[in-house]
């Protein structure tokens, strides 16, 4: 064979193995991307699966072991518990929601909600002025018929009410599909570190067990920082809120928790709550009360950082960024997502910067290897206490 027909026939052949080549790459990227499809419903639902797992894992084993290592039973038990902890104040929040909203409307109908009447130095504002002092009084006058008259421009408000309505209402069955997938996830916990080790590192051999446990650590830094401390938020708000007879009190109870587990903070509940206290309570109650609703504020600004800044080596701003912007990108989810992406992404920066190898959190990977492969993810029970 001659050199051209030899560089012809290379040719050839180099050109039906990339032809081959193309196939499989079309075949494998068609095949993962339906697989996504197939998979994409259950995400969610996965995701917190495993947020629960880790976060709840500490409470697995010691449960474990105070039954006398019974690991399925201490799993079906952690199982049952958490879905009536899910499923009560969820009914409560959500029947006291129906119960406020009705009573509001049933206010609003029978004239129970009293108006005062506009200042009269609203009318001397430029544009807007007399419109506002014209509905002003007719809502002091007659609220009815002012609520009647921008019923049509509250219409969009009333279909995004509804869409979170049930959006909320996905959300819970979803998370409690997720509380059940992760009573199955607590017993082969071992298992299920070393494939999420095997499979990490393929990406990073010397800092694959790191990753992991900084992923673990975050997650129920998190879970402990700003779900548990929301919880507490709603739970001492609302127990105020229901002792002084506060109206909605249920609807605004959730909205202290929606409000603390997104980051915005229970002050746009708690300053009107103390307001409405002191125009209508007793001097002794209003005091009671706003000091309950204090202690909700300084839980925010004082207990939150604590937490969040204990176990951790990620600096507390990497951990608030990325807890307020998961939030924002992936909603509740991120939550977790966001700080747990940050925080191995400023490790991995460190590491970057230092050049020669990993970053002060870093220097901590042998001890982390030294322990056990299911407390890597989860701390043992004895952490518990600290």
């Amino acid at each position: 064979m001659s050199e051209g027909q030899r560089e012809v026939f290379g040719r050839r052949r180099l050109n039906s193995m990339l032809i081959e080549l193309i196939v499989r790459l079309a075949a494998l990227g068609a095949l993962a991307y339906w697989s996504f499809q197939l998979v994409q419903p259950f995400l969610a639902i996965v995701t917190w699966s495993a947020i629960l797992t880790v976060a709840l894992y500490p409470v697995f084993e010691w449960t474990a072991s105070a039954l006398g290592g019974r690991r399925k039973l201490a799993a079906s038990l952690i199982t049952l518990v958490g879905l009536l902890v899910v499923i009560g104040p969820a009914t409560w929040l959500g029947l006291g929601v129906v119960e406020g909203l009705r009573s509001l409307a049933d206010r609003i109908e029978n004239g129970g909600i009293w108006v005062p009447p506009p200042p009269e130095a609203l009318r001397s504002l430029p544009f807007v002025g007399e419109s506002a002092y014209e509905f002003w009084v007719l809502a002091s006058t007659n609220l009815r018929s002012a609520v009647a008259q921008i019923a049509p421009s509250l219409k969009p408000l009333g279909e995004f009410a509804l869409d979170a309505t049930k959006n909320a209402g996905t959300g819970a069955f979803k998370f409690l599909l997720s509380v059940i997938i992760a009573g199955f996830m607590f017993a082969p916990g071992p298992s299920l570190v070393r494939a999420m080790k095997t499979a990490a590192t393929r990406i990073d051999s010397k800092r694959a067990e790191h990753f992991i446990g900084l992923a673990g650590s975050t997650i129920r830094t998190v879970s402990r920082g700003v779900i548990g401390v929301a919880l507490l938020q709603a739970a001492i708000g609302g127990l105020g809120l229901q002792l002084a007879g506060a109206p909605g009190a249920s609807l605004l109870t959730l909205c202290i928790l929606v409000l603390a587990i997104i980051q915005v903070g229970p002050m746009l509940i708690v300053i009107p709550s103390v307001i409405w206290s002191w125009t209508e309570l007793p001097s002794i109650s209003a005091v009671l009360f706003t000091s309950c609703m204090l202690t909700v504020t300084l839980v925010d600004n004082v207990l939150k950082p604590l937490i969040i800044a204990r176990g951790l080596t990620t600096p507390l701003l990497v951990i608030v960024v990325g807890v307020i912007g998961g939030v924002i990108a992936h909603g509740i989810i991120g939550l977790f997502v966001g700080p747990v992406v940050l925080a191995v992404a400023w490790e991995l920066l460190g590491a970057w910067l230092d050049g020669s190898g990993p970053s002060g959190a870093m220097a901590a990977e042998p001890a982390i290897a030294a322990r056990p492969e299911a407390e890597r993810i989860a701390p043992a029970p004895g952490s518990l206490q600290s």
